[in-house]
């Protein structure tokens, strides 16, 4: 099996290179800078000297406030670069691996989303990755998954936030009215392989069980880490950030625990367990 990554340098891509590494597989792994996924042409020419068994877009704009100011930039990344790698994908007859998230939807909701309930972004951020979604749906072989509050080697995810105003700071504020779950780059890999080799297709949540707010991730991240600092739970709105995020937006991920036959661990084991590999 051949893989062809984008967005080599963000923190999911990293997780799959080394797994690839480890465990010798073939593969090409590209940064935006050395493929520019907004160009078809480039894209398909790309694909077509490769000839991957399987693409991994993972590649993405994910700075959620700024897209409310370049929202084209969003878009083209969001949902054209998906398009882009969808129809090339197509056109070679590989499988075309995308990635989503949980602000697809609005958060109103009283319980988790499944994948049956109809998305309603509030901001531009959600709106690019939502089009992105169903325009990777032009491949039938496309495998596209949700996710949310990912975390693992990099610096844009709110783990790697909270431990740098850490630092900086001995009274830390926190929204405890912002849920979702946390979720490795390590549980994504491992999930998505064996998505692949059960030749599954379709739209999936791809979350572990259960679910925090920011509040309660933040106080699990510094007792893990051993740092002793004063967390106040404040309301998401005391921040005025530009964007709007949903209060409660999370993942059921029913549908691919049956698809896998396999049931998730819970949010937290997997990030205690996380922590002590690093």
């Amino acid at each position: 099996m051949r893989y062809l990554i984008t967005g080599a340098k963000g923190q999911l891509a990293t997780e799959f290179i080394k797994h690839f590494q480890q465990q010798s597989v073939e593969y090409f792994a590209f940064s935006k800078e050395e493929l520019d996924i907004t160009n078809f042409d480039t894209v398909y020419k790309t694909l077509k000297e490769i000839k991957p068994d399987v693409v991994i877009n993972c590649a993405a704009y994910n700075l959620v406030d700024n897209a409310e100011k370049e929202p084209e930039k969003a878009y083209s990344i969001n949902a054209v670069g998906p398009y882009n790698l969808a129809l090339a994908s197509k056109e070679i007859k590989a499988k075309f691996i995308h990635y989503s998230t949980d602000y697809v939807f609005d958060g109103t909701k009283e319980g988790l989303y499944t994948e049956e309930d109809t998305p309603n972004p509030l901001n531009e951020y959600g709106k690019s990755k939502l089009l992105g979604e169903n325009l990777a749906k032009i491949n039938e072989n496309s495998l596209i998954f949700r996710v949310s509050w990912i975390y693992g080697e990099g610096k844009q995810n709110f783990l790697y936030k909270l431990l740098s105003w850490a630092k900086d700071n001995e009274v830390l504020k926190v929204a405890i009215n912002e849920f979702s779950v946390p979720t490795s780059t390590s549980f994504i890999v491992d999930k998505t392989l064996k998505a692949i080799n059960k030749e599954l297709r379709g739209l999936y949540h791809l979350v572990p069980n259960g679910y925090a707010s920011r509040y309660e991730w933040a106080k699990l991240i510094l007792k893990n880490y051993g740092i002793k600092k004063i967390i106040i739970p404040v309301s998401k709105e005391t921040f005025n950030l530009v964007a709007k995020r949903p209060s409660f937006s999370v993942l059921d991920s029913d549908k691919i625990q049956k698809g896998l036959n396999e049931v998730f661990e819970e949010w937290d084991e997997i990030f205690i367990r996380w922590c002590r590999t690093q």
